[in-house]
This record gives structure tokens, C-alpha cells and sequence, in this order.
């Protein structure tokens, strides 16, 4: 049994999925039921994985490998190490508490929950996936379902967003598929493994096939992250998306990205990656300034929580650069695996604030005040103690605020990036300060000062909404507090790879 855990966890939702296409229609209950049931198992395996995982242990775990097709040397091949066991983990539970989240949809519910059970699949796929081959697959499996609903499912404009992300990807996808391409016909055995690549770094000798695969990876994670000026995709799709869809979107679609750059970009071709690690901190820095800033100049509540994404990313590409430039100088080597925990930790905790950002802002416009206007409230945090407690947390943790778990991910950056990038990470922590005057403006226009008599019978939280949102306030919580147990997992993957690197 063990050695199908993996598995078993990235095809429970599609087998979920598949039983509800089976279930006539009218039948609603049962298959909101089967979704939960679905997306709920796959959580508790995912959590299962915890026990035979070594801590200890830097290589890949549970690994899974079959031939799939010989003849071109593609492998069903999985794997999980302290890189991608807590992004499996954490897209596991914002799948099930979205899945909770959307027990009212009515609208062509079948289909809805279909494509989301899919979609999380698809996602779960991404970080285990050790075989070029399959992780392609798996990273387009994660293309249909979303651009379909957003195009369903979304607000009024939503033919336009969903074409716009399904084109931007789309590019990105190709590109990448051409680097891949340039990998396995410069491997010698020809292979689509990626760890077997890394190993062999076929275009090490060859820099310009290496910078063409190398700016391939980059287009398709850029624009996945998103980085600036690829990410003009992601404020038209968070808009229109339907709450669930944004928190997947903002919460795992974009560490897709991220998670590219760290499993593949870097190891893969690190003296490329070196050479271009400036520019790319720089990208970084106008990302981190801009999202702030503009997300400031929001009225939409959920624009703004969208542009803050660009920001927050924009920290984990700084820590993601300051490694690769430090690629080859083993005085920078503490630095650099101090960076990557950073980058790494902030993808979680990224994961976990701005999705309970997104079902914040869906708990207000889905089921009561129909309007995402920041300057039309005011005063809710007399009227709304339970939904106040849980915004001012999840707003004060993306600002960085000590004792939640964003302000570790930042400091974690700040110090890795700062013994390789001195100056940009200085400009750098301005961002902080626009992050916090963002969102402090935002509490106050929202929860202080007079009630709005428009919204004076508004309720609080219901229970569906609570368990929605009450784990993931436990963990901002948690692992601000005692970030140990995850730096841990975190830190001999890291640790390992700049090791490699040196």
C-alpha cells in the first residue's frame, strides 16, 4: 500500500470526479457529498505521507517508477522530497475547504465539480511528477478545467479573462515544451527523467542551447508566477474567476511556477540561471514595488488581494535569483540555502493567507453585500466580529506582521538575499512598507469608523463558512509561531540542492 501512496493521492479526486459524471442529475446532495468524500481522502493521504517520509532524508521518497513508453524512454516516475510534500499537502487541504466552500453552487453542478475534482488533480500531479513526460501532462491538465471555470462559472466579463489565462499559458506551455525537447535530444541515454537530466546537465557544454532551454523553462514559469511584466493575465482572472477557482489560482496555480524555477530551472541549468540571475532579481523588484503599490490604488477588494500576489511573488523570485547567483561561490552558499527556505516557505504561506484572502472576500460579495467595493463599506467590525477576526488576521499575516507566518518567509528572504544582492534587497523591503500601508488602509475603510446603514443586518460567519476558514487562520497562526516543523522538511531539500550547486 505504501508504495501507491502517491498515486493514490493525485487520482482520488479525478476517480471523485468520474463517480459524480455517473450520478444522475437532480441528485445535488450526493454529489457535493462525493466531491468532499473525494477531496477530503486525498487530504488525509496526503497527511498519511508524513509517516514513512524521512525527515532526515535530502533524496526523493516514495518514489513510484514503471515504464510507460519505452521506446522514446518515458516513465511513470514519482516522487516526493521537502520541496514538494508540503506544496502536495497544502494543495490537498485548499482543494477540500474549497470544495466546502462551494456547497451552494447550483449552477450546472455537475460539470462544476467535475472539472474542480480534475483540476486538483492535475495540480497534485505538478509536484510529484519526476518524468518530463508526465509532468507536461499534468501541468495541462490544469489548463481545461480552470480556463472552463472561469468561462462558466465567472463574473461578467468572463469569456474575456478566460481566453487572456488560457493564452498566456498556453504560450508559456509551448515554450517550455521546446526546452524539454532541447533536454532529451542532448541527453545521452536520451531520457525525459528529470532527475536522470539534472544529473547528466546535457547542454552544460553547449551555453546557447542551454540559454534557449533555459529562457523556454523561464516564459512558461514566468507567466505562471507571475512575474512582472508576464502577470497582466492574473488581475482579469482572479476578478472573474468564482471564489473556489481564485483560490486555486492565486494559492497553487502560481507556485506551479515557483516551483519550477527550484526544481527544475535552477538544478537543471545553473550556470545559466546564474548568468541571467540579476536581471531576473531585478524583474523581481519591480514586481515587488509595483504589486504593492498597485494593489493600493485598488477599489476592487478582490483586484487588490490579486495585485498583492504579484508582490508576494516577486519575494520568492528574489530569494529563487540570490541562489542561482551565488551558484559556484561556496563563501554564498549559507545565503543562498537561507533564500531558497525563504522562497519556499513563503509558497506555503502565500498558499495559505491569500487563499483564505480569496474565501474572505467571497464570503462578503457571493452570499451578502454582492459588491467588492472597498470604499462602499465601513464599520463591519462591529457588525462582523467573526469575519473582521479572521481578514485582520489573514490581512496583518500578508503584510508580515511577527508571530504569523508570513513575516518568517519575508525575514528568511530578506537575510538569504541580502548576502547576494545587498542593494536590491534594501529597495526590496520597501515592499513591506507598501504591503502594510495596502492593507492597514484597506481594514480601516472596511471594519472602522461608522456602520454603512446599508449593511446593518448583515450576518456574521455561517459554519460551512467557518470550517472553511478556520484551519487555514490555524496555521497562519502556527507556523508563526513555531515555523520549525515545516523550516525542517524545507531546509534538507534546500540544503541539498546548494550543495549540488556549489
Amino acid at each position: 500500500m505504501e508504495r501507491y501512496l502517491l498515486t493514490i493521492t493525485v487520482f482520488l479526486p479525478l476517480l471523485g470526479g468520474l463517480i459524480i459524471l455517473l450520478i444522475p442529475k437532480g441528485r445535488d446532495e450526493l454529489m457535493k457529498w462525493v466531491a468532499a468524500a473525494a477531496a477530503g481522502l486525498a487530504f488525509l493521504v496526503s497527511l498519511w505521507l508524513l509517516g514513512p517520509f524521512e525527515m532526515g532524508s535530502a533524496g526523493m521518497q516514495l518514489q513510484e517508477r514503471y515504464l510507460w513508453i519505452p521506446g522514446i524512454g518515458i516513465n511513470y516516475h514519482l516522487g516526493v522530497d521537502g520541496l514538494s510534500l508540503p506544496l502536495l499537502i497544502m494543495t490537498a487541504l485548499l482543494s477540500l475547504l474549497s470544495v466546502v466552500y462551494s456547497w451552494r453552487i447550483e449552477m450546472r453542478l455537475k460539470e462544476y465539480l467535475f472539472l474542480f475534482l480534475l483540476l486538483e488533480t492535475g495540480t497534485l500531479g505538478v509536484f510529484v511528477a519526476l518524468d518530463f513526460f508526465l509532468f507536461f501532462v499534468f501541468w495541462e491538465i490544469t489548463l481545461v478545467p480552470m480556463y472552463l471555470l472561469i468561462g462558466i462559472w465567472g463574473g461578467p466579463r468572463r469569456e474575456y479573462a478566460a481566453i487572456k489565462f488560457f493564452l498566456y499559458t498556453l504560450v508559456g506551455s509551448l515554450a517550455m515544451l521546446l526546452a524539454i525537447m532541447l533536454l532529451y535530444f542532448n541527453a545521452e541515454p536520451r531520457t525525459f527523467g528529470i532527475l536522470e537530466l539534472i544529473q547528466q546537465q546535457p547542454l552544460a557544454r553547449v551555453p546557447a542551447l542551454a540559454a534557449l532551454a533555459f529562457w523556454g523553462f523561464f516564459l512558461s514559469f514566468a507567466i505562471k508566477v507571475p512575474m512582472w511584466p508576464f502577470h497582466t493575465w492574473l488581475p482579469d482572472a482572479h476578478v472573474e474567476a468564482p471564489t473556489a477557482g481564485s483560490v486555486i489560482l492565486a494559492a497553487v496555480l502560481l507556485k506551479m511556477g515557483t516551483y519550477g524555477f527550484v526544481r527544475i530551472s535552477l538544478p537543471m541549468l545553473p550556470e545559466t540561471f546564474k548568468l541571467f540571475a540579476f536581471p531576473i532579481a531585478i524583474l523581481a523588484l519591480i514586481g515587488i514595488i509595483y504589486g504593492a503599490l498597485v494593489a493600493m490604488a485598488q477599489t476592487d477588494l478582490k483586484k487588490l488581494v490579486a495585485y498583492s500576489s504579484v508582490n508576494h511573488m516577486g519575494y520568492v523570485m528574489l530569494g529563487v535569483s540570490a541562489a542561482a547567483a551565488a551558484v559556484g561561490v561556496p563563501e554564498k552558499a549559507h545565503a543562498a540555502t537561507i533564500a531558497l527556505n525563504g522562497a519556499v516557505f513563503e509558497m506555503i504561506a502565500h498558499g495559505i493567507i491569500t487563499g483564505a484572502l480569496f474565501l474572505i472576500v467571497g464570503v462578503i460579495y457571493d452570499y451578502r453585500a454582492h459588491t467588492r467595493g472597498v470604499a462602499e463599506f465601513g464599520g463591519l467590525g462591529a457588525r462582523l466580529p467573526l469575519y473582521t477576526g479572521v481578514t485582520m488576521m489573514a490581512m496583518l499575516a500578508s503584510l508580515g506582521l511577527p508571530g504569523l507566518m508570513g513575516f518568517v518567509a519575508e525575514f528568511l528572504i530578506f537575510v538569504g538575499s541580502f548576502g547576494v544582492f545587498p542593494e536590491l534587497t534594501a529597495l526590496a523591503v520597501t515592499g513591506v512598507i507598501f504591503s502594510a500601508a495596502m492593507f492597514l488602509w484597506t481594514i480601516q475603510r472596511i471594519f472602522l469608523g461608522p456602520l454603512n446603514p446599508k449593511w446593518a443586518e448583515l450576518p456574521d460567519l455561517d459554519r460551512r463558512e467557518v470550517i472553511s476558514l478556520a484551519p487555514l487562520a490555524a496555521l497562519m497562526l502556527a507556523f508563526g509561531v513555531y515555523p520549525r516543523p515545516l523550516l525542517d522538511m524545507i531546509n534538507v531539500a534546500m540544503t541539498s540542492l546548494v550543495a549540488v550547486l556549489r
